[in-house]
């Protein structure tokens, strides 16, 4: 696999979506700048860094967008982020928050995607798509999806709320929920562009775990991916965790590490 040009190519997806769904944004060395509101995941700089090294204008110009707004400046890149930038960053105050990591995988010749599921599809399980002009199966898509990404019991934030909304109802996205038995049992979202489908939000309920639903739900979304003729898969994966180590298992092969960087400052509100 050629690195790079995968990473060039899916940054720039995460740099139109982005700039897509939030509700400002402005164009950076190359890249998005974007905001939704202060604890937004959709706060970030992306996409910077590939076709020359971002200047110390434009590094003013990503704080002064997020602190004008009482938002941590963060600025995602890749490992191929020009050197001098990464010192200017660190110049600047900014630190190294979390790693995150970007899987992929290519689906010419990948045959029947069910026929990676290790175990088989599980039993009972059923995986539908959301009717993203049904209102009401929307907010409980969100709502399932986003639900394993905050502490349980807890209520999920009105940002989680109101982008989760936005990306369910985008023409490019498709939204899945699972259920065994009639019980809504899991949820996932995928979004495909320019031939690459990005499987996101995923989150199985707790009484339903270590079923293979998280691997099913993969599965209903690659066979999406290949329905709209996309040529590349992928997943962001914090290392480590049960997403990565299944999407491992459906065999989703490490592309590159994605560094997330911020800038602390008072009063400013940091972003998930």
């Amino acid at each position: 696999m050629d690195l790079l040009a995968i990473a060039r190519r899916l940054e720039a997806i995460q740099a139109e979506v982005v700039r897509t769904l939030a509700d400002e944004s402005e164009p950076v060395a190359g890249g998005w700048m974007a905001s939704s509101g202060p604890g937004s995941y959709l706060n970030k700089t992306a996409g910077v860094g590939f076709d020359r090294e971002p200047s110390d204008e434009d590094l003013l110009r990503i704080e002064h967008f997020f602190t004008s707004r009482g938002i941590e400046p963060k600025v995602e890149l890749t490992p191929f982020a020009p050197v001098g930038f990464l010192r200017r960053l660190a110049e600047h105050a900014f630190v190294l928050q979390e790693f995150e990591n970007t899987l992929v995988l290519p689906l010419r010749g990948l045959g029947d995607p069910r026929a990676l599921l290790p175990g088989g599809w599980p039993p009972g399980l059923r995986i539908e798509r959301v009717d993203r002009e049904d209102a009401g199966a929307v907010d409980t898509f969100v709502r399932i999806s986003a639900s394993g990404f905050i502490p349980e019991d807890e209520p999920l934030p009105e940002p989680f709320l109101h982008n989760g909304r936005r990306s369910a109802k985008a023409p490019e996205h498709d939204s899945f929920m699972a259920s065994v038995g009639g019980e809504v049992a899991g949820a996932g979202g995928c979004g495909t562009r320019h031939g690459v489908t990005s499987l996101f939000g995923t989150s199985v309920l707790p009484r339903f775990r270590r079923r293979g639903i998280q691997q099913a739900l993969m599965v209903a979304r690659l066979e999406r991916a290949l329905a709209l003729g996309s040529d590349l898969a992928d997943i962001t994966s914090h290392p480590g965790i049960p997403t990565e180590r299944n999407a491992s298992r459906l065999g989703f092969r490490l592309a590159y590490v994605r560094a997330v960087l911020v800038k602390r400052g008072p009063g400013l509100v940091a972003s998930p």
